[in-house]
């Protein structure tokens, strides 16, 4: 059994039937990191089935059906292995907060010198300049 993944507590979504795409939210400032669309090449070929399938009927709605059904399970699969390897390529914009364990963006919310997300560790020089 597969354990769970510990990041970010919001993401969005943002995969098509052409392909997947996410976008990771800091946990403190809301700054989204999305990465890249990663094409699936099955998604194109069942459109076009529905697409012949819409127009000519019979075989080719038959062949769409099934495709569809093939599609969903498939997709599946590939949408969570598309998921994962997002999840590797954003991970080193983030670091956890040992102190109140929000993943923060490293550009904005962590203070290096600390250790600690900006929150528990306010950049004082920042502060008393504001």
């Amino acid at each position: 059994m597969e354990s769970g993944i510990e990041f970010v507590s919001n993401y969005n979504d943002l995969s098509v039937d052409r392909g997947f795409q996410f976008e990771f939210v800091c946990d403190r400032c809301g700054l989204g990191y999305r990465t890249e669309l990663k094409a699936w090449a099955i998604g194109s070929a069942s459109n076009v089935l529905n697409a012949a399938g819409s127009l000519f009927g019979g075989v080719f709605g038959a062949a769409a059906d099934v495709g569809d059904r093939v599609r969903s399970v498939a997709w599946q699969k590939a949408h969570d292995q598309a998921f994962r390897e997002a999840l590797d390529a954003v991970r080193p914009s983030f670091v956890q907060c040992p102190r109140c364990s929000r993943w923060v963006c490293r550009k904005q919310c962590w203070n290096t010198k600390r250790g600690l997300c900006k929150d528990c560790a306010p950049d004082l020089g920042v502060e008393m300049s504001a």
